[in-house]
């Protein structure tokens, strides 16, 4: 009985029921909600069937392949296991729709839809919110799919992006319904809108308190405050801002600011000086690449893959990125690059070309560099199988947009560290904050102790010039932790100091930063040893962005400290598969090898660590572990020659110095660390 009524709903092409003519009722947020259109209860008892219904909803009104929900929540089965299962969550939720399976849903045999006109989801309307149509934004009520936390890695990834995506639309709309605001009354409403959405927003927060002091109500601003203090101290372990503080302050004193004029109003923190990027839609090759019937598919796919990357783009927050709709209609009249940066003022274009080469699609992209005459700086190839479309522009938007992110930061430190010329000679021009922090993150990467120290200079600079800015911050906080490593901290302790509080100030500027939020985690995690909150903060840095790899290297670093070996090895793999070459990522490199330690995988800690040291000889830190992987391989020549470049770097090493800086928690792994150094001729205390 079951399979002929699936077979009844294999046609994706079946009439839909007539348009306004809903029949089922879907409510995402918070515990999932289902009901037919005469209000009786079709939410299917199991959660994983309750999650392939909220897959098809949140995709809605495309079809979802079949594939992809095998792979996402079924992700630690064979291929042909995880079909099945899904085959027979079908199944299930057929059973518990009844009649209503054949009026919503479309089942074929590589893909599943909700029929468009059927279903009325509260998502659907609140990503349908604008700042002239914001009502929607009232049915946000708890967090996304609150209950379907939980069901398989994949699926929890997968989760984390939509509650980012189905949030951010939010919040923007909800950010520029603030700024619109020029009386107390409406900025308070616009404010305890925004945050319901995110209890974290500093911006909403001040112009809640700031709106309650004009009105007179002291008492309620400075209640407004600690409820402020509170919100960020649960979510984020942060204080107040400086500026929040100093509002405060004044209101104390009696003599609240006026309210700023329309528009004024900044509605979250965002990059100063970034630089400005399009994604076009892609131009099609061959017919119908993608497989799809009818005219226009392949058309249609291509602009959606260009939102798809646009989107995946966004949380990187130094980019200022331009609509796919506007891109798209104008290419339709030329693509010259001249034109597009004339028209829409871009500094960096994403253009590329999709192709079907029989069971395989191929997807070609481009960084083009508008500021340099239209170079060329960047091309990628990528590969994905013909019968898995969604999952082409899932997988290639994540893999596009780390890794534009990494090539066009790279142009960016290049660009500023070219001083301009001027009259007879070559001048330094005067820096915005954006500039000074690239040029020391240009400083840093050399890892030369002079260059370094300039580096912190240029930072310092940069927090000073713009205090709102969190990128300093975030770079300040890194600087300070690998100034420790380094060993080349005069006062350690000040240095640990200075780390811990740039990480909560960065955070609290912008809780939207996932590289705040990276970083932060790592701090905690090294600098403080406290293991659970850097989880806690690396979590948090994923779901906001969960294409950023350093996210995924820092998370992989946090997991080893804890001793969570396969935790750390998945993360590392994610963040190798987005940015399989990244020059920078040293300390991350790092972290992999000291995973291969800890397995005991001495001969693959050894062959890391030696072309770690060969490409950055100035690391201090790969030191230590190379001599212990040498030390447990018996290679006590070897090691002693080790030893010595190490001297160079660290005259006074010893193991207790060394264990005293090691993020290891469990003993095992700290004994592990110190018997191998032990083996390699390492003192046990420093001679001084």
């Amino acid at each position: 009985m079951l399979m002929s009524r699936a077979a009844e709903l294999t046609s994706l092409g079946r009439p839909a029921p007539r348009a306004g003519e809903e029949r089922l009722r879907l409510r995402l947020f918070g515990a999932m909600e289902a009901a037919a259109a005469n209000g009786d209860s079709a939410l299917p008892n199991g959660r994983k069937t309750r999650a392939l219904l909220a897959m098809l909803a949140l995709a809605a009104p495309r079809p979802v392949s079949r594939a992809w929900i095998a792979e996402t929540l079924w992700s630690g089965r064979p291929e042909e296991q995880a079909r099945g299962s899904l085959r027979q969550e079908i199944h299930r939720l057929l059973d518990c729709l009844g009649p209503l399976g054949a009026e919503v849903l479309a089942i074929g045999r590589e893909q599943i839809a909700l029929r468009p006109g059927t279903t009325w989801i509260d998502v659907a309307e609140v990503l349908r919110a604008t700042p002239a149509a914001p009502e929607a934004l009232r049915l946000i009520g708890g967090e996304l799919l609150a209950d379907l936390s939980g069901l398989d890695p994949a699926a929890d990834l997968w989760l984390a992006g939509e509650r980012n995506r189905v949030r951010g639309h939010a919040r923007a709309v909800a950010e520029a319904l603030l700024a619109e605001q020029t009386t107390p009354d409406g900025m308070i409403t616009a404010a305890q809108q925004l945050l319901a959405i995110d209890q974290t927003h500093e911006g909403a927060w001040r112009a809640l308190i700031h709106a309650h002091a004009v009105r007179g109500e002291r008492g309620l601003a400075i209640e407004a405050f600690g409820r402020c203090r509170a919100a960020l101290a649960q979510a984020l372990d942060a204080l107040p801002s400086d500026e929040t503080r100093e509002l405060l302050a004044e209101i104390r004193s009696g003599s609240a600011p006026p309210l700023k004029s329309r528009g004024q109003i900044a509605p979250a923190p965002q990059g100063r000086g970034g630089r400005r990027l399009g994604v076009l839609p892609l131009q099609s090759f061959g017919d119908d690449p993608m497989g799809r019937g009818g005219a226009g598919g392949a058309g249609e796919i291509a602009i959606v893959l260009a939102e798809e990357i646009t989107s995946a783009l966004a949380p990187f927050r130094w980019l200022d990125l331009v609509s796919c709709a506007a891109l798209a209609r104008f290419a339709t009249e030329t693509r010259d690059e001249t034109a597009l940066r004339r028209a829409f003022g871009l500094d960096f274009l994403i253009d590329g070309t999709l192709q079907r080469l029989g069971a395989m699609h191929r997807v070609t992209l481009r960084l083009i560099d508008l500021t340099a005459g239209n170079h060329i700086a960047w091309v990628q190839r990528f590969d994905h199988r013909a019968d898995d479309p969604l999952g082409l522009q899932d997988r290639i938007a994540a893999l596009a947009a780390a890794r534009i992110d990494l090539e066009a930061q790279h142009l960016e430190i290049r660009r500023v560290a070219q001083p301009v010329a001027s009259g007879a000679g070559r001048v330094e021009r005067d820096m915005s904050a954006y500039e000074a922090v690239l040029r020391a993150l240009g400083l840093m990467q050399r890892l030369d102790r002079t260059q370094f120290l300039a580096a912190g200079s240029l930072l310092d600079l940069a927090a000073e010039l713009d205090p709102d800015y969190a990128p300093p911050r975030v770079q300040i906080a890194t600087w300070n932790a690998l100034l420790i490593a380094q060993g080349w901290a005069a006062h350690p302790e000040e240095a640990r100091a200075r780390a811990i509080a740039a990480a909560q100030q960065a955070i609290a500027i912008d809780p939207q930063d996932a590289r705040a939020f990276a970083i932060a985690g790592h701090i905690k995690s090294t600098l403080e040893q406290r293991h659970d909150e850097a989880v806690a903060l690396a979590r948090r840095a994923l779901a906001l962005n969960p294409n950023l790899p350093l996210a995924w290297g820092m998370a992989g670093i946090i997991e080893l400290g804890r001793g969570d070996l396969a935790a750390a090895e998945q993360r590392f793999a994610r963040y190798k598969e987005l940015v399989p070459l990244d020059p920078r990522a040293f300390v991350i490199d790092q972290g992999q090898a000291l995973l291969a330690f800890l397995r005991g995988d001495f001969e693959t800690a050894t062959m890391l660590a030696r072309e770690i040291s060969e490409i950055r000889p100035s690391l201090r830190a790969i030191y230590p572990l190379h001599l212990a992987a040498l030390g447990h391989l018996g290679r006590r020549a070897e090691a002693t020659l080790l030893r010595t470049r190490f001297a160079h770097l660290d005259p006074d090493h010893s193991i207790a110095g060394i264990l005293a800086q090691t993020p290891l928690a469990r003993d095992a792994d700290r004994d592990l660390l110190a018997t191998g150094l032990r083996l390699a001729g390492v003192p046990e205390l420093s001679a001084n």
